[in-house]
């Protein structure tokens, strides 16, 4: 193992030029895919901000007991699917209609809104099934004169987001296949420029694994080298477009590390490959 890591430091050593475009390569190529990962994640980030303002309003009918409006808030609360149920009184709702829209505060000067129940949804339960079937439970309550999710809206947010895992799903892979591609064609050309050092060690009896060894060192060195650079490049990147467009939010320190250990697996499995070809054919 010692020799083996020896050899893979002597390869960086005889051809730097080629070792740093081995690693650049790797760079770009995670780069390209970070690029695209940044956005899959801000996208998705901002869907679920979108989602969590769905909201399902449960009108109540004048007159209703306040002890009959408690018993049905403590119900509806214990739904699996709800994270909160507030009510709002008339005038809270007539308060909070003057400070949501402005534009009408002369419409709503001497309107008379009704008393509701809120009920906003868990994550994972704000699908347009589930906010279905939770106001059609709501609806069921005697005191309930009308129950509104705005069911377009919520059918919207749900197609955007399968749509955006459709795309995310489909690019990723197109994105992840042409890096390896790259990356497996350049470690290729390392491989073969020390062509002839392998025949010399098959020919004194060298196993395949002592032959291999100090490539797939050197695969993943660059893959590590290469993930790391790609890392900074898509930081730099995220900076750049959150101080000059969006605020952009950046991979968490465990997709961060996943990603240069990405980058340390394709180098291994690019050489592994390449070497592999290679002592097929000597």
């Amino acid at each position: 193992m010692t020799l083996a890591l020896r050899e893979a430091l002597l390869a960086f050593r005889r051809a730097p030029l080629l070792s740093a475009l081995g690693v650049v390569t790797i760079a770009f190529s995670l780069f390209a895919f970070g690029l695209f990962g940044l956005v899959a994640l801000n996208i998705r980030l901002a869907l679920a901000q979108v989602e969590e303002r769905v909201e399902i309003q449960a009108f109540l009918t004048e007159g209703t007991a306040p002890e009959a409006v408690q018993a049905a808030l403590a119900d509806i609360a214990a739904f699996p699917e709800v994270a909160t149920a507030e009510y709002l009184s008339q005038d809270s709702a007539l308060a909070r209609a003057r400070r949501e829209i402005p534009e009408y505060r002369d419409v709503f000067a001497q309107a008379v809104l009704p008393a509701s129940i809120d009920v906003r949804l868990k994550p994972g339960h704000r699908d347009p099934a589930s906010v279905k079937a939770v106001a059609a439970r709501i609806a069921t309550y005697g005191f309930v004169d009308d129950v509104e999710y705005a069911q377009d809206w919520v059918d919207k947010i749900y197609r955007m987001r399968s749509i955006a895992s459709l795309v995310g799903v489909v690019l990723g892979v197109a994105f992840g296949a042409v890096a390896v591609i790259i990356i497996g064609a350049t470690i290729r050309m390392a491989v073969l420029a020390r062509s002839r050092e392998i025949s010399i060690m098959r020919l004194v009896g060298a196993t395949d694994g002592f032959i291999r060894a100090p490539f797939l060192i050197e695969g993943f060195t660059k893959g590590i080298l290469g993930g790391g650079l790609a890392l900074l490049l898509t930081w730099l990147a995220a900076t750049l477009i959150s101080r000059n467009l969006v605020r952009v939010t950046f991979f968490d320190p465990g997709v961060a590390v996943l990603g240069v250990l990405c980058g340390a697996i394709i180098g291994l499995a690019g050489s592994a490959v390449s070497v592999g070809r290679h002592l097929r054919r000597v």
